[in-house]
């Protein structure tokens, strides 16, 4: 075995790099490390940093958004409970309204009710004193002629027969009828 091998230790491995290479490829990489720390390093910090910004206020403008919308959303509600007890207390006044109305209407009405019974009694009470005396008059009418054909004589003259229909009234009223008559 160890003559195999002396042959290879005076060749290149080609496993291993040159040394020159290592150390160009070095070179090259401390150079490309400098150009992104100097130029594109502080580009994306500064982009990062813009980003980061614009997020934290867009996230600060979101939760004023947000407390607003909530403050708005507390009043609106407020505003709501307001305008529901408004409209109970508008009900219970139209109801305590329309109560008192109708019972001013059933007063009213109460009253129309008597004053149209009491003017129905009058109407009725002169209707009955106009037909009382209306009947008086015929019946005094009718008396005279009948007290004329009984006594044979003529009861033309008015005070004559006014006197002979009052006591024939007179009589019918008392419960007698033909006591009077001479």
């Amino acid at each position: 075995m160890q003559t195999q091998l002396a042959p290879l230790a005076g060749e290149l491995n080609p496993l291993l790099p040159h040394t020159a290479e290592i150390v160009l490829s070095l070179v090259v990489f401390g150079l490309l490390f400098f150009a992104v720390k100097k130029f594109v390093a502080p580009k994306f910090e500064e982009i990062y940093t813009e980003r980061t910004k614009a997020i934290e206020g867009g996230l600060a403008a979101a939760e004023t958004k947000q407390a607003e919308a909530d403050a708005k959303l507390a009043e609106l509600e407020k505003q709501l409970a307001d305008a529901r007890h408004e409209a109970a207390r508008i009900r219970e006044e139209a109801r305590e309204q329309g109560a008192a109305i109708v019972a001013e209407m059933r007063e009213q009405a109460q009253t129309e009710s008597s004053r149209i019974v009491d003017h129905g009694k009058a109407q009725i009470e002169a209707e009955r004193q106009q037909a009382v005396t209306s009947l008086r008059a015929e019946v005094g009418t009718l008396a005279t002629t009948l007290a004329g054909r009984i006594v044979g004589e003529s009861l033309d003259d008015d005070q004559r027969q006014s006197r002979v229909v009052e006591r024939f009234l007179a009589d019918l009223e008392a419960g007698t009828p033909g006591s009077g008559v001479n």
